[in-house]
């Protein structure tokens, strides 16, 4: 007798082999327990399915921001800067002492404006930015995007630069004319002129921002100047005015061309840290200056992205929910189903809290298998992303995620382990929430009433 009641110690420790065996039993189905089987098989689908609907879309979302940020802060700086009280005519200066701050990356100047560009019977409106090859260099996303034509003798090369999308749009490909527009003209007694000029398009660039390959028409910097009237023309030292009647020649060798840039694009080393790099850099820049973050320009863009990420967190995480609560049911059938297995273990000397333990590891177990099956299958359509939205394009004929409205032209995707960290444990604790009551419920079964009517 002693023997036995020393075996039954033994198993009725916290989570002994026998609590396990009798769970694993208990979640193996016989021929009359199927319908109870099928629930647990259902259950354990849901977890599984909320779990992978949560891995992917948290991984799409972030790889929809960062490939965003990617793109935006390629071709625009961490920080705008614009000139006040005087023209920018000394940018040069200005930008030699902005690039020996610690910090900096690069500083690249620019003309721009806006204009309307005419192809093969298309017309469109478009910004026109002024770069000289120097600071081209300095964009490896522009510089490394070009698909035709090349930036080789680019400050000589007076043609202009533009994105692929833009090129479809106007029927032009490499050589062709394209016929730039704008309001700003020559100003003649009857008024202002619009100014038209035509130059050829010599290289072809895809960003991968529908934005930007669809809207930017790049040209070397002093062609920039020119044409949107950046200059301003001085008598040279010592020259004396000229008559009325003075001749082109007389004119241009007497006069010297002062050109100056709309403003400047500032890359930081850390994207972040642009509160901190504000006042130094406005301390080297010598006179008065608008420094524009890229966060305060894009707050409005990033913040809508951010709420819609978190929304859709907690709407997908309500599939995990609902598929835990299936726990709950399919363990309280289980526990009505093993009314007189509870009264017999009860019997022979096992404790509440071993029954309690059972029943929590039996839901538990669904919720683990559920979780792990969730992670892998949210892992692999994750990395596959892409792949996965062009074969399913392909097969039902209808364009997923239209670059023309998601800005990309591919769906990027970007697994943060921390949040798949949270996903997983996010499941596991409600998974084990959801079989306490069950659980409880069992322990608190009288055996003598079920040995009684059982």
């Amino acid at each position: 007798m002693a023997k036995t009641s020393a075996t039954m110690i033994e198993k009725n420790r916290a989570f002994s082999p026998f609590e396990f065996m009798v769970s694993w039993r208990y979640l193996r189905a016989k021929r009359e327990e199927t319908f109870i089987s099928v629930i647990a098989t259902l259950t354990l689908t849901g977890i599984a399915i909320g779990v992978a609907t949560l891995i992917v879309v948290t991984s799409v979302m972030n790889g929809f921001r960062a490939e965003l940020l990617d793109k935006i802060l390629g071709l625009n700086g961490h920080f705008t800067v614009f000139p006040i009280e005087e023209q920018f005519e000394d940018y040069g200066e200005v930008l030699l002492r902005m690039e020996t701050v610690d910090g900096v990356q690069s500083v690249v100047a620019f003309a721009e404006g806006q204009a309307l560009a005419s192809g093969v019977g298309q017309s469109t409106g478009v910004s026109v930015r002024g770069m000289s090859l120097l600071d081209i260099e300095k964009l490896p996303s522009l510089k490394n995007s070009t698909i035709l034509g090349g930036f080789d003798g680019w400050d000589d090369s007076r043609g202009v630069a533009i994105g692929i999308r833009l090129a479809q749009k106007l029927g032009l490909s490499i050589g062709d004319p394209v016929t730039i527009i704008t309001p700003d003209g020559v100003v003649t007694p009857f008024g202002t002129t619009p100014q038209i000029r035509s130059y050829p398009v010599n290289v072809i660039f895809e960003l991968g921002m529908v934005e930007f390959d669809s809207f930017f028409v790049f040209m070397p910097l002093q062609q920039g100047q020119d044409y949107f009237q950046l200059y301003r023309d001085v008598l040279k030292d010592g020259q004396e005015p000229l008559p009325l009647d003075a001749t082109d020649e007389q004119i241009d060798a007497a006069y010297e061309r002062i050109y100056r840039v709309s403003a400047m694009e500032v890359f930081l080393d850390d994207p972040d840290a642009t509160t901190a790099m504000r006042e130094p850099l406005q301390l080297v820049a010598g006179r008065p200056m608008i420094f524009t973050d890229w966060q305060r320009r894009n707050e409005t863009f990033f913040s809508a992205l951010q709420v819609e990420r978190v929304v859709m967190f907690v709407i997908l995480s309500m599939i995990v929910l609902v598929a835990v609560f299936n726990i709950i049911s399919s363990l309280v059938m289980l526990v009505k189903e093993k009314n007189a297995d509870i009264a017999v273990l009860r019997t022979i000397g096992a404790t509440r809290a071993s029954i309690m333990r059972i029943f929590c590891m039996t839901g538990t177990a669904i919720g683990v298998a559920g979780t792990l099956l969730g992670l892998v299958v949210g892992l692999v359509i994750a990395a596959n992303a892409e792949s996965l939205r062009a074969w399913v394009s392909d097969t039902i004929g209808v364009a997923l995620f239209p670059p023309e409205v998601f800005f990309l032209s591919e769906l990027p995707s970007k697994t943060d382990p921390v949040e798949v960290a949270f996903v997983v444990g996010m499941a596991l604790i409600l998974s084990f929430a959801a079989s306490l009551y069950p659980a409880w419920r069992a322990a608190q079964f009288d055996p003598v009433e079920a040995l009684r009517y059982g």
